[in-house]
């Protein structure tokens, strides 16, 4: 009898242990649990950058799908994405809701440079992942002082030196104008596109004019700039700007070789608004699929992301590069994930993050996705476009590392 109740104790035992093993395997911290993970996120869904909001909504659209297909290791993705209005001191509001209030995991994709630097050293003191964030500031990419943000998209001076590398190897002699948006976004890009053209770059530049994100039109600007005598001209604005630069250019007759900053190049919310004829001969640089370019309009990865937009996007616009965007950040935010299995910390979260050597459908070929502990820059390539009066065709080569 009494051997028979020590095995039952020793078989009572080894289960316990069994089961202490099991749970000891999966490790969560606020905003993560065996049935969902929160995640947060800030857009500007009002506002002078309203067009962004559908950034916010493709990613929405596509955690929705992935939802509907099981979730990610089993679990949801509670998803819960609030308005700043491109203003900082909402940002601030907002991101001290998400990590306070709503007890996110992490907070994902926050939109634009002001806002992202007023919450970037209340992110990193709560130790909170600030991930793949939509700016491309090079301050993003420092995890010895910041190891809990990393950026997405190519940062802003490496896409601005590319830019700046063109004109001198197909206009020395280039007398550069140059509108920029006066705060850290516009600034950076500056900071890229100067050190390219390096001390020639003094003689180039004819002028530097600015504009705030508040005001209603850069009409004057674009006077001033043509009355300058610029020939070339660097358009570092964001969305509404951008549209406002090119149909006014087309207005008054000032033809310059035009650089347009990669953030306000889509089809949809950019060119499509300053009138499609206006554009004609703009240059770019990308990483991402065109969704309005022909060459990309087949394939297994088109249709999925056809599929993708009909089913869970409907009301999305098929020729916005941002829904393009926020499809493919949304799949690089569920490789984390995924590959974070049930250890769902945030440390993990950033290791995994800092783990990343992969490709994504809708990245341009030749693009990829690779970060280490000591690079959180995740994509730093991108080709060359000019716009067909219809759509974006690339040509040369993928710059960048």
């Amino acid at each position: 009898m009494k051997l028979k109740t020590l095995g039952h104790a020793l078989a009572f035992t080894a289960t316990a242990m069994l089961a202490s093993q099991a749970l000891a395997q999966k490790k969560y911290d606020v905003g993560a649990t065996d049935k969902e993970i929160k995640v947060g996120h800030i857009n500007p869904y009002s506002g002078p950058a309203s067009s962004y909001g559908s950034i916010g909504k493709s990613i929405g659209a596509y955690f929705d799908k992935v939802n509907a297909e099981g979730g990610v290791n089993g679990r949801m993705i509670k998803y819960i994405s609030l308005d700043d209005g491109y203003n900082p001191a909402k940002t601030v509001e907002q991101a001290r809701k998400l990590v306070e209030q709503e007890e996110v995991l992490l907070i994902f994709q926050p939109l634009g440079t002001p806002p992202n630097s007023a919450i970037h050293k209340y992110m990193n003191d709560k130790k909170v992942p600030h991930l793949f964030v939509a700016t491309g500031a090079t301050k993003w990419g420092d995890p010895k002082n910041f190891p809990w943000t990393m950026g997405y998209q190519p940062n802003y001076q490496s896409e601005a030196k590319i830019f700046a590398a063109h004109i001198l190897d197909t206009k020395p002699n280039a007398k550069i104008g140059i509108l920029y948006q006066n705060d850290d976004y516009g600034k950076d890009y500056l900071k890229g596109f100067e050190d390219g053209l390096g001390e020639k770059g003094k003689s180039m530049i004819v002028t530097k004019l600015t504009y705030e994100v508040t005001d209603p039109t850069v009409d004057s600007q674009i006077v001033s700039l043509k009355a300058s005598g610029a020939d070339t001209f660097f358009n570092i604005t964001t969305p509404k700007a951008a549209a406002q630069a090119i149909k006014k250019a087309a207005e008054i007759g000032w033809k310059p070789t035009h650089y347009l900053n990669s953030v306000s190049s889509s089809v949809g919310t950019v060119m499509t608004p300053a009138g499609l004829e206006n554009g004609v001969g703009l240059l770019t640089a990308q990483y991402i699929k065109d969704p309005t370019d022909p060459q990309f309009q087949k394939g297994k990865e088109w249709d999925d992301w056809v599929a993708y937009m009909k089913k869970y996007n409907p009301s999305g616009d098929m020729k916005d590069g941002n829904n393009v965007y926020g499809y493919t950040v949304a799949q690089l935010m569920v490789q984390v994930i995924k590959q974070a299995g049930d250890d769902l910390t945030r440390v993990n979260i950033m290791k995994q993050a800092a783990s990343l050597d992969l490709t994504l459908p809708m990245l341009l070929p030749g693009v990829n996705v690779k970060t280490g502990p000591d690079d959180f820059y995740p994509i730093e390539r991108e080709q060359m476009m000019r716009f067909t009066g219809k759509t974006w065709e690339l040509f040369g080569k993928v710059y960048g590392r």
